[in-house]
């Protein structure tokens, strides 16, 4: 492999990687890995459930317009 392959190659995984990471923010992947992380609990059904319920109280909270 030539010096521009091994660009254009890491220019695609970099723009891969910067896919997978939007994508888990918009599908909430992140806000659960960040939320187990922080309540120090494996992923399970039940830590889930309190997942959703902490992510429904703070979208319960902010200011809605319109």
């Amino acid at each position: 492999m030539n010096h521009r392959q091994i660009t254009r190659r890491g220019r695609i995984v970099r723009a891969l990687l910067l896919l997978r990471g939007a994508l888990r923010e918009i599908f909430d992947e992140s806000a659960y890995a960040r939320f187990l992380t922080r309540q120090h609990v494996p992923s399970s059904p039940a830590a889930y459930r309190a997942f959703l319920r902490e992510c429904g109280i703070r979208k319960a909270r902010q200011a809605r317009c319109c």
